[in-house]
């Protein structure tokens, strides 16, 4: 009898959709990539959002000049789960993260995310300046799409440590005033264990299935 040949398990890929002014809130979606990429059988797609304008007319270009390449709706249909991150503005997402998210009725209509795991992330420039309110108010679209949110349990020692970002609600970074200061030792394994969490939590979503 012929040797039965294995097949390949189908990869788990998961979308990593940021939007970043500064830089540390893609160093922070690198990071959750990592994580997600240390579990066996899954990837990260990295992908970000144009900016908006103030006027009518389009102020960017279809393809970025650097970094991930814009997200498309069928991003969100070909992957199982959704690390989302954006910096504060006032306390919620920046306007070109909500922008994209206004455009995906069609997708809630179709409920392509419904049941897909989703974890958030952001970076400010001081302490309180909105991080935990900015991780909270991104869930909401993600619950209105029936996505399961997967937070940072207290299980992460790092998240008692930390004396900069980290929250129970999602990885988070203090970048300072002016936008300089490097990513913590306890913000970076934060970020990086909440990448292996998503993606454990999506692998076993869709074993189930």
């Amino acid at each position: 009898m012929a040797p039965r040949i294995q097949q390949d398990r189908p990869v788990t890929e998961i979308l990593v959709l940021y939007y970043s002014t500064h830089g540390a809130t893609r160093q922070l979606a690198q990071l959750i990539a990592r994580g997600i990429e240390a579990v066996p059988g899954c990837s990260a797609r990295l992908r970000t959002v144009p900016r908006v304008s103030t006027v009518c007319e389009a102020t960017e270009s279809t393809v970025p000049e650097a970094g991930a390449p814009y997200v498309e709706l069928k991003d969100l249909a070909e992957c199982a789960g959704v690390a989302l991150g954006s910096p504060t503005r006032f306390g919620n997402m920046a306007a070109s993260m909500k922008y994209f998210w206004d455009g995906t009725a069609g997708d809630w209509l179709k409920g392509t995310l419904s049941g897909k795991p989703a974890c958030v992330f952001t970076s400010t420039a001081s302490m309180h300046g909105g991080n935990e309110s900015t991780l909270i108010t991104m869930m909401l679209p993600l619950l209105h799409h029936g996505m399961l949110i997967v937070g940072t349990p207290f299980t992460e020692s790092q998240l008692t440590a930390t004396t900069s970002g980290g929250t129970p609600y999602g990885p988070s970074h203090v970048a300072g005033p002016e936008s300089k200061l490097p990513i913590s030792e306890a913000e970076k394994q934060l970020a990086i264990a909440q990448g292996k969490r998503l993606a454990e939590v999506a692998q076993k979503l869709a074993a189930a299935q």
